[in-house]
Formats: C-alpha cells, structure tokens, sequence
C-alpha cells in the first residue's frame, strides 16, 4: 500500500506515521508513505495557498491552483491516477466496510482541508471519496486522514505480526470486541472468567460469541440491526437480557 498526504504540515503526517505498527511496516517496505507540502505548489512568492472566499464569509479558503498542481505532481511521479480521498465532516462516516474496501487499492491519496475548506471546482476535478471520521469538526485533515492511514494499513497483509488479529477485533465481524484479560488471574480481588483458564475450545467459542453480543447489546445496541444473528445468538442476547434486568 502506497500512501499519498496532500497536506500543510507533512511533519505532523509523518511524525505520526513512523512509529509503532505503521512504522515498523514502512521500514519493512509494507507501506510507503510519501507527504506533499501543497505550499511547494503554489505559485505566491510569499507560499500563500488561501484567499478570501467569493461572496464573503468568515475566514480563509484554499485555492484550486496549488492543491491541483500537488496532485498532478503525485500522479505524474505514480503514472496514474489513484482514488483520492478528501477528509471532510460532509462525507460519508467512515466505517470498516469502507476500510476494507480502500485497503484493496495499491495507491491512495489523501487530500487534507485547513481553513474553511478548498475551492469547489479543484474538488470537482480531482476527489474520487469525500470521507468524514465523524460528526464534528476538526482544526484540519490531517488527524482524519492518520486515523484512515492507521485502520487500512492493519489490513494490510504482514503488517500486524499475528495474522488473525485484524479480523477478530471490534467492527470487523460486526460486534464489539469480547472482554479480554492477562496475567495475573486474580488482580484487586477480581478473577479471570474461569472458562479463559479451562483449555476448552468449545466453550470458549461461545463465551466469546456471547460476550461480543453482550458488549454490542450494552454499548451500541444500533450495531444489532445491521448483522444477521443466528437462533444462537438471539438466544444469547435473551439470556443476557435477563442478566441485566435480575
């Protein structure tokens, strides 16, 4: 996977990015990341990539010309033009089904707003995906497009050194993540679930169905709606039910 910023502050993209996980990833060739100072762009003496917006209103926007010559810089370098995705709280939320959708490209790119946004017509010319993190606003894109980075690249084949872990963790099978617990087996009088000592793969199997069901139904009952449940599991969710009204 071929990562692409288009960003004002490329330190803040790689400062991030080459650490950890991610890091170790880059360093082994499994990602690359390639950060693109739009103000190299720009053809202001002065690096000047805001004006005043038509119409009026509060604050600055960024102008067409230097974001469209950073990306026809990138695909020029790749020979191609890859999905570019533009960070915005007016996108589509981003979820693990879009995640794993985007993890199936070779190159990405990812364009980061700052002020009140980017003009229009270079938005129209260039943007495949406009993607929000959530319902709020943010100083920039840089964090949203860090957040995209990190979630993709774990889908990413070598990239997580235990090769089950991307698919059993939260949102991947459409339930929360069942409880999880280490050493020692009794900390501040409290024990570990008896079943998690017991070697028995079976039941371990259904305490981990019935506790990811258990955290969904708690936490983000909404999720429920949108998976199918087995006869199994719905009789999970009854006596889990019962469990929290006694």
């Amino acid at each position: 996977m071929n990562f692409h910023v288009m960003t004002l502050f490329p330190e803040m993209i790689e400062n991030a990015m080459k650490v950890s996980i991610t890091g170790r990833a880059i360093d082994n060739n499994l990602l690359s990341l390639n950060t693109y100072d739009i103000r190299d762009y720009t053809l202001d003496k002065h690096r000047r990539v805001d004006d005043y917006p038509y119409g009026g209103g509060a604050g600055m926007l960024m102008m067409a010309e230097p974001v469209s010559r950073c990306y026809e810089a990138i695909t020029n370098k790749i020979n191609k033009k890859p999905r570019t995705i533009f960070l915005s709280p007016t996108g589509k939320v981003f979820n693990q089904k879009i995640c794993e959708d985007l993890a199936k490209e070779e190159d990405l790119i990812f364009l980061c707003g700052h002020y009140e946004g980017i003009d229009e017509r270079v938005l129209e010319e260039i943007v495949t995906d406009t993607i929000s993190i959530g319902d709020y606003v943010l100083t920039g894109g840089e964090l949203p497009a860090l957040v995209m980075m990190d979630s993709i690249s774990r889908l990413i084949d070598g990239v997580l050194s235990n090769n089950v872990s991307a698919s059993d963790e939260s949102h991947s099978s459409g339930l929360l993540e069942h409880p999880q617990y280490t050493r020692p087996a009794i900390w501040h009088e409290k024990e570990v679930p008896p079943v998690l000592l017991s070697g028995n793969h079976k039941l371990l199997s259904e305490w981990y169905r019935k506790e990811s069901l258990r955290k969904t139904l708690i936490n983000r009952p909404d999720m429920l709606e949108n998976i199918d449940l087995s006869e199994l599991d719905k009789k999970y969710i009854e006596e889990i039910k019962e469990e929290l009204e006694s």
